[in-house]
């Protein structure tokens, strides 16, 4: 085997220009994740999450987007987990995908908010049985004595609820109100493009080119 230092790979497959792109990011985002989804990417929707704590120690983990519109991208989770402990603290957070068989990535930062009851109840009701059961069996981010607390806590709600469990209040939406995007395409020899798309403060997107 190499020495990890010594794996390379040459990005060669696509571009990103200025007059190729499009002028609201979100178009942009849009068209990419439609590509990724199609050229049957494994998970296009998984993206990371980070958050910062009030120790100032960010933390990342893997969640998948349920929704995005012009108002910005929707995940859900329980409230009481450490990411929703420290949005409750800190409301702003960085997204990043990262299709790697079509060599790009897309950065987005903003501020977060949870969204409606309405919308999170829509969302758990289409949700499959186990997984609702799972919202209330699962205290996530707990210390737990093991995997068997969780078949327990499964158990335990499964014939509480039978086939209509509700939504639990510790969970529901969050949605990341984008105020900055990056869109990253490897290139051939590291010249990789980055264009980023910044909000002004009339809301406007001014869209620039960054050295990779």
């Amino acid at each position: 085997m190499s020495h990890i230092s010594d794996l390379r790979k040459s990005y060669e497959r696509a571009e990103l220009n200025e007059s190729a792109s499009a002028a609201d990011p979100m178009q942009q985002f849009d068209l990419w994740l439609k590509e990724a989804i199609s050229g049957e990417v494994p998970e296009p929707n998984a993206m990371t999450v980070a958050t910062v704590g009030s120790d100032l120690r960010p933390s990342t983990r893997v969640v998948l987007i349920k929704g995005y519109d012009e108002r910005g991208i929707v995940w859900f989770t329980n409230y009481n987990s450490r990411k929703g402990q420290q949005l409750a603290g800190n409301p702003f957070a960085a997204l990043q995908f990262h299709w790697v068989e079509l060599e790009r990535v897309v950065r987005i930062e903003g501020r977060v908010e949870k969204v409606s009851d309405a919308e999170s109840d829509d969302y758990f009701n289409s949700r499959p049985l186990d997984s609702r059961i799972g919202a209330w069996a699962s205290p996530q981010s707990q210390v737990i004595e093991g995997r068997g607390t969780l078949v327990t806590n499964a158990a335990k709600y499964a014939a509480q609820f039978l086939l209509q469990p509700p939504r639990p209040p510790h969970w529901g939406g969050y949605r990341l109100v984008p105020e900055q995007w990056e869109f990253w395409q490897g290139r051939k020899s590291r010249l990789h493009d980055r264009l980023r798309y910044r909000q002004t403060t009339d809301g406007a997107w001014i869209r620039e080119r960054l050295a990779p």
